[in-house]
């Protein structure tokens, strides 16, 4: 079978109508994202590798916990890291920390990257005979060492960088909405990145929306490998910061009265009408019944946009270990083969794409290290029952949680807690049971030291640690005793 990942950029888990939820209170529909999960599988307890941008998409392309070869933080210029780790909130009782100390033998940004030592989804399946194609984000590493060609991918055409334009500021038909508290969105804003490369070569100008554009590009090469298999890994950028969306799609909201979330609810539904475009055409070539087609987002929705709903119901942000941080839509489609309309209960995570592509392709995994990562088919299908993980483990420097059955504990430094949540009976953490069940954390506690015995040191040190509040977005200062946690990165 073909195999398309198509990956979404800090889409929130109330973003999509699947469960009748959706952006903007459902004023914004997404019928075609919502068909993956009607005509296959929906994971209801599926996880990101992480609850950033990078050392998720790590995760996904390896099938491995990216702190297990050292990927364990976002890549960024010291430029971009002084700037947010410099920034303050008016009002919040919690200011971010810069360790300029670290800098210090810090590799160069454009060296920080996913190990050439990894195997790719994209090499195990280029050696099976696929032809592998990338379109849009990328983030695991600028250098040539360590760019889409050099682990696995025929043909990349490629944002290499966490983030960039959908169109230039000022273009006709662009509508922006700038979030001037933050600072990342102030620094893309100032850098205009705008442009894309193909295997590695200069920047150029796309025709289009970005979104459009990848998907034209998309489409063409659907097109031209409907004869052969092969494996896309189309990682749309949308709707990461900065919010901008055409016109076309921005008046077809006037429902919605929020400059800002009228914005992002256009990019959604460009996102929506693209992936439809997508499915469209596999089934125009043929290849809907050969083709295996997974939808998830990299992690959940973030904080800095001030979009308050974005992740419900859901606590947390992007960049915590809360469910809103890294409880992520998951849906696959092979129509034949997963059966339509099924849910899946159990918990499983990014890193299973990995294992279940290479097991529908009839390519063996790797046995020269540990892959996390578990073949799902079983699972859906029936031929297997109970959970694929035991445990489920995530990692940022000293901010670690586990989820084991249906408990969960999250530890963080700062502030020095434990987080304890029994999932079963309150699956959107609202209660904190650390302080009833102590057996239960001094448990866990040993499975996480466990799991930190297996895993290496960081490739890079954490430069920032930003407070994070739980319950408030960027645009709400923290006041002393909101719940919040320190991200380091």
């Amino acid at each position: 079978p073909n195999v398309i990942v198509i990956l979404a950029d800090d889409l929130g888990f109330n973003d999509l109508t699947t469960d009748g939820g959706g952006v903007a209170g459902g004023a914004m529909p997404t019928p075609r994202i919502d068909s993956i999960a009607r005509e296959g599988v929906q994971f209801t307890s599926a996880y990101a590798g992480n609850a950033t941008c990078a050392p998720s998409r790590a995760a996904l392309m390896t099938g491995r916990y990216p702190t297990r070869f050292g990927f364990e933080f976002t890549p960024a210029p010291v430029q971009v890291a002084k700037l947010i780790g410099g920034h303050e909130i008016p009002g919040s009782a919690y200011k971010s920390i810069y360790h300029a100390d670290r800098e210090a033998g810090l590799p160069d940004y454009r060296a920080q990257g996913l190990p050439a030592s990894e195997l790719s989804i994209a090499r195990l399946l280029k050696n099976a005979g696929y032809r592998t194609l990338h379109l849009g984000k990328w983030h695991l590493g600028e250098d040539p060492r360590f760019q889409p060609n050099a682990h696995g991918f025929d043909e990349s055409l490629h944002m290499l960088a966490g983030g960039g334009m959908f169109l230039p500021e000022n273009d006709p038909n662009v509508v922006n909405a700038k979030i001037d508290i933050d600072p990342i969105d102030k620094f893309i804003w100032a850098a205009h990145p705008w442009g894309l490369g193909f295997n590695g070569g200069p920047s150029f100008a796309p025709a289009k929306y970005v979104t459009d554009y990848l998907t034209d590009e998309a489409i063409r090469a659907i097109e031209a490998n409907r004869n052969r298999p092969f494996f896309m890994y189309l990682a749309y950028n949308a709707p990461h910061t900065p919010l901008q969306a055409t016109k076309e799609d921005y008046d077809a909201l006037p429902m919605i009265e929020d400059h800002t979330l009228r914005v992002y609810a256009a990019m959604i539904r460009s996102l929506d009408r693209n992936v439809g475009r997508v499915l469209d055409a596999l089934k125009a070539n043929g290849l809907s019944d050969d083709t295996l087609v997974v939808f998830t987002s990299d992690n959940g929705g973030t904080h800095y946009v001030g979009l308050p709903d974005i992740n419900q119901p859901y606590r947390g942000w992007k960049a915590t270990f809360f469910e809103g941080g890294v409880h992520v839509p998951f849906f696959m489609r092979w129509p034949g083969k997963v059966p339509a309309a099924t849910k899946m209960d159990a918990p499983v995570s990014h890193f299973d794409i990995f294992a279940t592509a290479l097991a529908a392709a009839g390519v063996p995994l790797p046995t020269d290290r540990k892959i996390d990562g578990v073949d799902l088919l079983p699972y859906v299908t029936g031929h297997k029952t109970g959970r694929p993980h035991d445990a489920l483990f995530w990692r940022s420097g000293p901010y670690v949680a586990v989820r084991s059955g249906d408990w969960k504990l999250q530890v963080t430094e700062r502030p020095a807690k434990d987080w304890l949540f029994d999932l079963a009976s309150d699956p959107t953490e609202k209660r904190n049971v650390a302080a009833s069940n102590p057996q239960k954390v001094a448990e866990l506690k040993q499975r996480l030291e466990q799991f930190q015995r297996e895993q290496v040191q960081p490739l890079w040190a954490s430069l920032i640690e930003l407070p994070i509040g739980i319950d408030k977005t960027l645009q709400q200062p923290l006041r002393q005793g909101d719940d919040h946690v320190y991200w380091p990165n």
